[in-house]
Protein backbone atom coordinates (compact mmCIF):
# COMPACT_ATOMS: atom_id res chain seq x y z
CA UNK A 1 0.00 0.00 0.00
CA UNK A 2 0.89 3.49 -0.51
CA UNK A 3 -0.43 6.47 0.48
CA UNK A 4 -0.38 10.02 -1.64
CA UNK A 5 -1.03 13.03 -1.16
CA UNK A 6 -2.41 15.69 -3.63
CA UNK A 7 -1.94 19.29 -4.39
CA UNK A 8 -3.94 22.18 -6.03
CA UNK A 9 -1.52 24.92 -5.25
CA UNK A 10 -3.18 28.49 -5.26
CA UNK A 11 -2.09 31.59 -3.07
CA UNK A 12 -5.50 31.64 -1.66
CA UNK A 13 -6.71 28.35 -1.26
CA UNK A 14 -4.26 25.13 -1.70
CA UNK A 15 -6.26 22.23 -2.02
CA UNK A 16 -4.94 18.94 -0.51
CA UNK A 17 -6.23 15.36 -0.27
CA UNK A 18 -5.08 11.85 0.73
CA UNK A 19 -5.62 8.86 -0.70
CA UNK A 20 -4.12 5.06 -0.15
CA UNK A 21 -3.24 2.88 -3.06
CA UNK A 22 -2.92 -0.83 -3.06
CA UNK A 23 -2.97 -2.57 -6.57
CA UNK A 24 -5.70 -0.52 -8.02
CA UNK A 25 -7.73 -0.63 -4.95
CA UNK A 26 -8.49 3.61 -3.88
CA UNK A 27 -9.21 4.64 -0.65
CA UNK A 28 -10.14 7.94 1.02
CA UNK A 29 -8.19 8.92 3.76
CA UNK A 30 -8.68 12.83 4.12
CA UNK A 31 -8.88 16.28 2.33
CA UNK A 32 -9.51 19.51 2.96
CA UNK A 33 -7.90 23.67 1.74
CA UNK A 34 -5.40 25.29 3.54
CA UNK A 35 -6.35 28.89 3.23
CA UNK A 36 -5.11 31.99 3.36
CA UNK A 37 -6.03 35.73 3.79
CA UNK A 38 -5.63 37.73 0.47
CA UNK A 39 -5.21 41.11 3.30
CA UNK A 40 -1.86 39.51 4.00
CA UNK A 41 1.91 40.03 3.00
CA UNK A 42 2.34 37.22 0.63
CA UNK A 43 5.60 36.13 2.50
CA UNK A 44 3.48 35.61 5.62
CA UNK A 45 1.04 33.68 2.98
CA UNK A 46 3.24 31.45 2.24
CA UNK A 47 4.46 30.52 5.81
CA UNK A 48 0.78 29.83 6.67
CA UNK A 49 0.86 27.44 3.17
CA UNK A 50 4.23 25.64 4.39
CA UNK A 51 3.52 25.40 7.84
CA UNK A 52 0.26 23.46 6.88
CA UNK A 53 1.77 21.24 4.55
CA UNK A 54 4.55 20.28 7.01
CA UNK A 55 1.43 19.65 9.93
CA UNK A 56 -0.37 17.61 6.75
CA UNK A 57 2.69 15.12 6.43
CA UNK A 58 4.00 14.82 9.68
CA UNK A 59 0.26 13.96 10.72
CA UNK A 60 -0.72 11.56 7.56
CA UNK A 61 2.84 10.12 6.93
CA UNK A 62 2.52 9.88 2.48
CA UNK A 63 4.79 8.18 0.80
CA UNK A 64 4.57 10.11 -2.52
CA UNK A 65 2.95 13.71 -3.36
CA UNK A 66 1.71 14.60 -6.52
CA UNK A 67 1.46 18.55 -7.63
CA UNK A 68 -0.28 19.96 -10.43
CA UNK A 69 1.58 22.04 -13.13
CA UNK A 70 1.39 25.99 -13.54
CA UNK A 71 -1.11 27.00 -15.87
CA UNK A 72 -0.38 30.19 -17.65
CA UNK A 73 -3.07 33.02 -17.80
CA UNK A 74 -3.58 35.95 -18.87
CA UNK A 75 -3.05 37.47 -15.55
CA UNK A 76 0.84 37.44 -15.33
CA UNK A 77 0.62 38.96 -11.21
CA UNK A 78 -1.89 35.74 -10.89
CA UNK A 79 0.14 33.12 -12.76
CA UNK A 80 3.35 34.83 -10.38
CA UNK A 81 1.73 34.39 -7.14
CA UNK A 82 0.66 30.66 -8.31
CA UNK A 83 4.21 29.90 -8.90
CA UNK A 84 4.93 31.04 -5.47
CA UNK A 85 2.63 28.49 -3.83
CA UNK A 86 4.01 26.04 -6.24
CA UNK A 87 6.96 26.27 -5.25
CA UNK A 88 6.49 25.70 -1.50
CA UNK A 89 3.66 22.94 -2.45
CA UNK A 90 7.27 21.10 -4.26
CA UNK A 91 9.67 22.38 -1.79
CA UNK A 92 8.01 21.08 1.76
CA UNK A 93 7.35 16.97 0.56
CA UNK A 94 10.64 17.14 -0.98
CA UNK A 95 12.37 18.39 2.48
CA UNK A 96 10.65 15.34 3.96
CA UNK A 97 11.99 13.16 1.52
CA UNK A 98 8.98 12.46 -0.39
CA UNK A 99 8.90 11.04 -4.26
CA UNK A 100 7.18 14.39 -5.84
CA UNK A 101 5.64 14.37 -9.26
CA UNK A 102 4.05 17.04 -11.12
CA UNK A 103 0.82 16.66 -13.42
CA UNK A 104 -1.27 19.09 -16.06
CA UNK A 105 -4.35 19.47 -15.54
CA UNK A 106 -5.39 17.57 -18.86
CA UNK A 107 -3.65 14.78 -17.95
CA UNK A 108 -5.41 14.83 -14.39
CA UNK A 109 -8.67 15.30 -16.19
CA UNK A 110 -8.17 12.61 -18.16
CA UNK A 111 -6.56 10.41 -15.70
CA UNK A 112 -10.45 11.11 -13.47
CA UNK A 113 -12.68 11.85 -16.01
CA UNK A 114 -11.82 10.28 -19.66
CA UNK A 115 -11.17 13.91 -21.20
CA UNK A 116 -8.87 16.59 -20.68
CA UNK A 117 -11.94 18.92 -21.23
CA UNK A 118 -13.59 18.18 -18.33
CA UNK A 119 -15.38 20.86 -16.40
CA UNK A 120 -14.55 21.23 -12.43
CA UNK A 121 -17.94 19.73 -11.52
CA UNK A 122 -17.13 16.08 -13.81
CA UNK A 123 -13.75 16.00 -11.32
CA UNK A 124 -16.12 16.43 -8.39
CA UNK A 125 -18.46 13.79 -9.29
CA UNK A 126 -15.89 11.54 -10.60
CA UNK A 127 -13.71 11.81 -7.51
CA UNK A 128 -16.77 11.43 -5.30
CA UNK A 129 -17.69 8.41 -7.60
CA UNK A 130 -13.89 6.88 -6.91
CA UNK A 131 -13.72 7.80 -3.71
CA UNK A 132 -17.54 7.48 -2.32
CA UNK A 133 -16.26 8.12 1.38
CA UNK A 134 -14.61 11.38 0.04
CA UNK A 135 -15.35 14.64 2.24
CA UNK A 136 -15.28 17.47 -0.13
CA UNK A 137 -15.63 20.86 0.72
CA UNK A 138 -14.20 22.71 -1.76
CA UNK A 139 -13.63 22.45 -5.44
CA UNK A 140 -9.97 22.80 -4.81
CA UNK A 141 -10.05 19.71 -2.53
CA UNK A 142 -11.71 17.87 -5.24
CA UNK A 143 -8.77 18.90 -7.41
CA UNK A 144 -6.23 17.54 -4.97
CA UNK A 145 -7.74 14.49 -4.71
CA UNK A 146 -8.03 13.94 -8.51
CA UNK A 147 -4.00 15.05 -8.70
CA UNK A 148 -3.89 11.81 -6.20
CA UNK A 149 -5.75 9.35 -8.32
CA UNK A 150 -3.88 10.86 -11.29
CA UNK A 151 -0.92 9.84 -9.63
CA UNK A 152 -2.63 6.54 -8.39
CA UNK A 153 -3.03 5.52 -11.84
CA UNK A 154 0.01 6.34 -13.30
CA UNK A 155 2.42 5.42 -10.46
CA UNK A 156 2.71 2.17 -11.72
CA UNK A 157 4.02 3.03 -15.21
CA UNK A 158 6.32 5.16 -13.79
CA UNK A 159 7.54 2.29 -11.48
CA UNK A 160 7.58 0.02 -14.88
CA UNK A 161 9.54 2.59 -16.64
CA UNK A 162 12.71 3.10 -13.28
CA UNK A 163 12.62 -0.85 -12.57
CA UNK A 164 13.22 -0.99 -16.81
CA UNK A 165 15.96 1.57 -16.35
CA UNK A 166 17.54 -0.60 -12.92
CA UNK A 167 17.31 -3.97 -14.76
CA UNK A 168 18.78 -3.03 -18.18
Amino acid sequence: MVRILGIDPGLRFTGWGIIDAQGNRLSYVAGGVLATDSKTAVPERLCVLSDGLEKLIEQYTPDEAAVEETYVNQNGTATLKLGYARGVALLIPAKRSLCVIEYGAKTVKRAVVGTGAATKDQVTMMVKRILPTAVIQKADAADALAIAICHAHHRTSLNSIALGKVMA
